[in-house]
């Protein structure tokens, strides 16, 4: 299924190499203005063939609103929203049809629709379809930052080399300056080894994954549900649909099972007459309800499983061991551009649960 959310259903369509890719949300609040402008920006973030560490790919990824505004504000009709492609190879993915790729949803793709999936460039699978995720996250993004609720991502590693975590106190300058940078981390030496870690796995025909660090500010205590309608039950679910994500966490996450009780609760106190806490180790989620605190979590990239060096696989029709060369135009680390799309995740996780929460009374 390419649907989901509650109070804010999305369904995205297209293939990579298809004629265009695009968006449908229906539940939107009317009467709200989208900023179209700060939208395409904010899809220039995670567009192809910016960078020496992304695909080669031209494409400028320029949204075409189809339906759902009027006046520049939400109006209570779906909003279709749509981007054409437009610079593909698709002949590099031929010979893909009967050899599939390991790491890549080639294969389970080949069994699941008996043949008849597209394999051009991925088709529905490939991670060019995080750009209508990307127009769906943007536009909840506008309608939470009036909310005085902030988005923001850093690369928390890459390569196997660690950013600086986010600080205790964390701001919405800090979140803001983040969407700035040319590689989003907050220790600029350490984005320094990132970028040549990525340029030196290239220039062996590889690639490496990582983790991105996301964090929404200015969420309520006592915001969600429990159990399987949590905050992390429904931003994991979100989440582990865009390609390439193996793993989430939240707060200190895998980290909690080594320490003890001690270490990981977040004492109350006091703070200009609210409660606060002094740590926030569980994430700002108890019992799937928010606390108060910045709600943190982090996703594992896994590399690019599209790779210049030869490779081992099968020939679907001969039934054949074969070696695999993978041509065409490849991220040697994705990471980089999946920042933008983890934080349309997170927005589009925290606008449905708060809706659900507020009856879609905003006051």
């Amino acid at each position: 299924m390419s649907s989901y959310g509650d109070q804010i259903r999305f369904t995205i369509f297209g293939e990579s190499h298809g004629s265009a890719i695009g968006v449908v949300i229906d539940g939107l609040p009317a009467g709200e203005a989208i900023d179209l402008e700060k939208l395409q920006s904010f899809l220039d973030r995670r567009a192809p063939g910016k960078s020496a560490l992304a695909t080669k790919r031209k494409e400028s990824d320029t949204v075409k609103i189809l339906s759902g505004l009027y006046e520049g504000k939400t109006c209570g009709a779906p909003l279709c929203a749509a981007i054409a492609n437009s610079d593909m190879h698709s002949t590099d993915y031929s010979s893909l049809r009967v050899t599939p790729r390991p790491g890549h949803a080639d294969y389970p793709a080949y069994v699941r629709y008996g043949g008849a999936n597209d394999i051009r460039g991925g088709g529905h699978f490939s991670g060019r379809l995080t750009a209508p995720l990307c127009i769906a996250g943007g536009i909840a993004q506008q309608i939470l930052q009036r909310k005085g609720i902030t988005v923001g991502a850093h690369i928390s590693s890459m390569a196997g080399i660690c950013d600086r975590p986010f600080p205790f106190e964390l701001t919405a300058d800090l979140l803001e300056s983040l969407k700035t940078k040319p590689l989003a981390v907050l220790d600029e030496e350490a984005g320094q080894r990132m970028d040549k870690a990525v340029r030196d796995a290239a220039a062996d025909r590889d690639s490496v994954g990582g983790c991105i660090e996301c964090a929404l500010i200015g969420i309520d205590p006592g915001i969600g549900d429990t159990m399987f309608e949590s905050w992390e039950s429904r931003m994991a679910s979100m989440l582990f649909g865009i390609p390439a994500v193996k793993g989430v966490e939240f707060g200190d996450g895998f980290a909690m099972a080594h320490k003890r009780g001690s270490e990981c609760n977040d004492p109350y106190r006091l703070r200009d007459g609210r409660i606060t806490c002094e740590s926030n180790h569980n994430g700002g989620i108890l019992g799937g309800i928010s606390n108060g605190m910045p709600i943190v979590v982090r996703a594992a990239i896994k590399p690019t499983p599209s790779i210049a060096r030869e490779q081992k696989s099968v020939d679907l029709e001969t039934g054949e061991e074969k070696n695999l060369e993978i041509k065409g135009r490849h991220d040697p680390c994705i990471v980089p551009r999946a920042v933008p799309v983890i934080e349309a995740a997170v927005a589009l996780t925290a606008l449905d649960i708060l809706l659900i929460t507020e009856g879609r009374k905003w006051n």
